[in-house]
């Protein structure tokens, strides 16, 4: 099992996840389309030639999960029970097509969970940073894992 147990996450570890994942156009459409967001944005070529990004950005929430899924590998693949919750979501540069993501986690809190005595609650700092190191995402999330079952 890959993912790491309460027990083995340290406060201030951070890990630097082997794997980044390069976004592609039908990435971008294909979840604005099954999220039914339609803003020209993520959609519009043309629209967006007159922005000032002049190319189409790739939708946030799409950047978001798939930071949280680069992390599963080496974090919580297995021994995750469930995400609490996201905080303090910023996106402080646009992804575009063509981009590739890269993660680096950080461990800023654990506590033992008090009605579950098998699993304790952590608090991650995520950084997505795209190919030439720029911060594209930074967020916290609270999950619910497993302690080990010795």
């Amino acid at each position: 099992m890959p993912g790491k147990y309460f027990e083995e996450l340290e406060v201030g570890a951070v890990i630097k996840h082997t794997y980044g994942r390069t976004v592609t156009e039908m990435d971008n459409v294909l979840f604005s389309s099954l999220t039914m967001n339609p803003q020209p944005l993520h959609l519009d070529a043309e629209f967006c030639r007159k922005t000032e990004f002049g190319r189409p950005l790739v939708n946030g929430l799409f950047t978001l999960g798939l930071a949280v899924g680069i992390t599963v590998h080496d974090l919580t693949g297995g021994t995750l029970v469930a995400n609490l919750g996201y905080e303090k979501v910023n996106h402080p540069r646009p992804m575009f097509h063509g981009d590739t993501l890269y993660v680096e986690t950080e461990v800023i809190s654990k506590r033992e969970s008090r009605s579950r005595p098998n699993q304790g609650i952590v608090k991650f700092r995520h950084i997505g940073r795209n190919q030439h190191g720029d911060v594209v995402l930074e967020f916290e999330r609270t999950a619910l894992m497993l302690k080990r079952s010795d």
